[in-house]
This record gives C-alpha cells, sequence and structure tokens, in this order.
C-alpha cells in the first residue's frame, strides 16, 4: 500500500486555490485515508431496522474479519487488475448469444469472484455451523465448500469444510425437481442431474476460479434469532479459489439468490453500509420496513436485458466542487450497474474525462504521483491536511448524492473513478464511492434508496 505522509494546509492557499466557495471543499488530515490497526467497533445508524435480520459486514482483509490479518492483503494495483478483469467479463456478457448452452457456463451465477472484498458470518446445517461467506450482489447462487473434498479439490479456508453428513436438516435436491430442470436448461445457470440420482452445479468464474458440486437445501442461520429453512445452495466439492473465505452469499436478481428466496418473509428488500475505512464494520440487513427513514433518496431501479440479475440505475449527472459538470445525456444512455464488488466506479469517456479535469483543477495544489494505479493520484508525502472538493452523483429522478469525504471520492490519495468505456456505455458503481451510505435495494417496488452517514 502506498504511504501517505502528511502536511498543513493554510487557510489562504485554500481561498487562493479553490474560490470563495467554502461549503463546496472540506479539509481533512490525511490520517484519515488510514486505518486503523485495530478493530473500531463504532456505533451504527440503524435506526429502522426493527423487525428487520442485521448483520455485521467487514472487509475481508481488514482488522475486523474474522482472522488475523497478514501481509497477503493484495495492492491497489492488483486489486484494480482483478476488479477490471471483472468488467472486462460484465462487458463481454452483454455480447453474449443467449440460448447457447456451454458446460460450466456461468450465466447468472457468477463472474470474477476473487475482486469480493466484503464478508459476513452465517451458520450453515443443524447444529449451525459458522462460514464466512463473501457478499456479492452480482450473483445469485450462494455456496460452501463442503466434505468431501478430495486434496488439492479444496481451497485453503480459515474454517473447517461444511460436513453435510453431520447435520439433520441437509437434503440434496433431487434431479426431478424443478430447480434442477431449470438449472439443466441454462434458465439458472449451468448443471443438472447426475447419474440420475443428484443436482448438480458448476461455476467457472472469469478469474479461473472453479466451484462444482451438488445443489442443496439446508437451514441457514443468518442470527440468533432468525433462519432460513430449505436454503438451496451450492455444495462444493470442487472450489479451487482464493483463500480468507469458505464460500459467497449470492443477493443478484435471479430466483437463487438469497433475497429471493427470503422474499416470503422479508419481502424481497435488503440493504448495507460499506464502512468508510477497513479498520470499522459495517451492515447487511434483510427485511428493512417499508416506513423508510426521510434521509433516504430513491431511484428508480432498471434492468440490464443482457445479465437480468444485476441491479441498473440510470446516472443522469455529476457535480464537482458544487458545480455541475457540462456532459450531454446521450453519454449515461448505457445506464450504470451497482456493484459491490468493483472497487472504483467506472464512468463512459466523456463523464469520466469531465469529472477528472475537473477534480484536478479542484486539487492544483497538490501534486500528481506519476505512474500511479489510476490515473489521477497525488504525491502527499509532507501534507498534514488536504482540501478534498465535494463531489455529486444525480440519478433519475433527481436522486442526488454527496459521495463521502475523503474516503467515498479518494483511494489510497487516487481518484476512485476510471473510465468504464465509450459514451453510452454500462457504468458502474463501485464500493469505493458508497462507502458510508446505506444502499438500500427494494426490488419489490424496482427502486434504490442512499442514505447517507449510516455506518
Amino acid at each position: 500500500m502506498a504511504s501517505i505522509l502528511v502536511f498543513i494546509v493554510l487557510c489562504s492557499c485554500c481561498s487562493i486555490a479553490h474560490g470563495s466557495d467554502e461549503q463546496s471543499f472540506i479539509v481533512v488530515p490525511t490520517s484519515s485515508f488510514e486505518p486503523e490497526s485495530a478493530c473500531s467497533r463504532a456505533s451504527v445508524n440503524q435506526e429502522r431496522s426493527n423487525g428487520a435480520v442485521s448483520m455485521p459486514l467487514v472487509h475481508r482483509y481488514g482488522p475486523c474479519a474474522p482472522w488475523q490479518p497478514t501481509d497477503d492483503k493484495p495492492s491497489l494495483t492488483e486489486t484494480l487488475h482483478r476488479n477490471r478483469a471483472r468488467w472486462s467479463y460484465i462487458m463481454s456478457m452483454n455480447n453474449t448469444r443467449h440460448g447457447e448452452k456451454a458446460v460450466l457456463m456461468p450465466t447468472h451465477l457468477g463472474n470474477y469472484v476473487d475482486s469480493l472484498e466484503y464478508i459476513v458470518t452465517v451458520g450453515y446445517g443443524t447444529p449451525a455451523v459458522e462460514q464466512v461467506v463473501l457478499l456479492d450482489t452480482g450473483s445469485s447462487l450462494s455456496w460452501v465448500q463442503c466434505k468431501p473434498c478430495n486434496p488439492g479439490a479444496c481451497s485453503p479456508q480459515k474454517d473447517p469444510l461444511f460436513d453435510p453428513s453431520r447435520s439433520s436438516t441437509y437434503k440434496p435436491v433431487p434431479c426431478n425437481s424443478d430447480v434442477c430442470r431449470r438449472l439443466a436448461a441454462g434458465s439458472l445457470g449451468s448443471g443438472g442431474c447426475v447419474n440420475g440420482n443428484q443436482c448438480k452445479f458448476a461455476i467457472l468464474y472469469a478469474d479461473g476460479s472453479i466451484t462444482g458440486g451438488v445443489l442443496s437445501s439446508e437451514k441457514l442461520t443468518l442470527t440468533s434469532t432468525r433462519t432460513v429453512n430449505n436454503f438451496l445452495f451450492g455444495c462444493g466439492h470442487d472450489s479451487r479459489s482464493s483463500e480468507k473465505y469458505d464460500g459467497l452469499l449470492g443477493f443478484g436478481r435471479s430466483s437463487l439468490s438469497l433475497v429471493s428466496q427470503t422474499a416470503h418473509t422479508e419481502g424481497r428488500v435488503f440493504s448495507y453500509c460499506l464502512p468508510g475505512v477497513n479498520s470499522r464494520s459495517g451492515f447487511l440487513t434483510l427485511g428493512v420496513p417499508m416506513n423508510h427513514d426521510p434521509a433516504f433518496v430513491f431511484t428508480p431501479m432498471g434492468t440490464n436485458p443482457f445479465e437480468a440479475s444485476r441491479y441498473v440505475v440510470s446516472l443522469t449527472g455529476n457535480s464537482v466542487g458544487g458545480r455541475p459538470l457540462d456532459i450531454k445525456p446521450s453519454a449515461f444512455a448505457g445506464g450504470m450497474i451497482i456493484d459491490s464488488g468493483r472497487v472504483v466506479t467506472g464512468l463512459p469517456s466523456t463523464a469520466y474525462n469531465a469529472l477528472k479535469s475537473a477534480v484536478r483543477q479542484a486539487m492544483a495544489a497538490y501534486p500528481l504521483l506519476p505512474n500511479g494505479p489510476l490515473e489521477t493520484c497525488y504525491n502527499l508525502t509532507g501534507y498534514r491536511s488536504v482540501a478534498v472538493p465535494k463531489v455529486s452523483l444525480v440519478f433519475g429522478g433527481g436522486a442526488t448524492i454527496n459521495l463521502d469525504v475523503p474516503n467515498g471520492i479518494l483511494v489510497e490519495g487516487c481518484l476512485a473513478f476510471e473510465m468504464s468505456g465509450p459514451d453510452a456505455s454500462v457504468a458502474v458503481l463501485g464500493n469505493v464511492n458508497q462507502r458510508n451510505f446505506e444502499v438500500l435495494f427494494d426490488v419489490e417496488h424496482a427502486r434504490v434508496g442512499f442514505r447517507a452517514n449510516a455506518c
């Protein structure tokens, strides 16, 4: 990780560099960019969560993770490489012809799994066995690694492999079931009947990770007071991927996702809050009540015809330092995917270049770092504080959010945006820009909400 040292910014310097609109800039200490070495269990602003089920959500490489942090945290450059591969996969799906069958085709089931960064702890089976799983809004089928697993066939993980033979509520999904037939037909992914008695599933992720095994039913424990009976998941007997997690929890829009399987009790509504720094915990909530906090702003939820399991909104504009950028609406015609697994936000070329230029102008007092992991990275060595311009995103219906300063705008001293493609291509809202917002997915009413300062 690139280190960020400190300095003093004089108020007179700020007024000269940034003009008189003090409300458009926030001066923050550079120390606020860095997480603490120990986990901080800060209070979480969840006044509306009565009746909902909520779980702590933490960064898999931060000190709040259920394992001791090690030196294997990927660099920002490596993380961005994984994210760009994830994005290339998403874009390639837009060009995939439908109706084709292929063994291990990952349709609606997964993409670039090792780019995922946030984890929750749930329980599988009776008695419940804790499993640490990745949160993914772009996948639908949840899975964990299971016994038996041949040597080398499963990845190292913190917890023991889930042993279905020790659970009184485990059942493999039969071949003649409707869900297995749909899996075999490709409408839910890849898999189907094997040897006439078990329904198999298979996922080939774009990063080379593989997960395959038996489609199964089990009791899922979310909290001490909330469980999900007959939860459909993948019991993986061949799962070659990265360590530091035991499986994945899918929150996509298909019928196999957790949010769909709990629709009868939780109303197809969920939310999460990603903490501003890795040393704090956020939350993941199912069943958010409909009497929403008035602090939420809502925008309509659309669909992507090429990947129907994803959550799509319409971005209509943005501003820097309180000034709207002059961008033609046609630049945003491709819509924007909300992705918990991508770090930085990708914008179409005109929108990205306008935002980059405005931020560089606003932060002209600070030297650019040559050959940084992103196009706009600052050398803040010797600086004690930094004046960061406010950045706002405007969505369909007029919903406007002011990104958290500084950790929703800068990541390791770099502007957390990059180009996603030409104008009218699909944009993506990365997890850095979502930090400290409660992002609420109200699938039932086809809308997405944002509430600032939630964690």
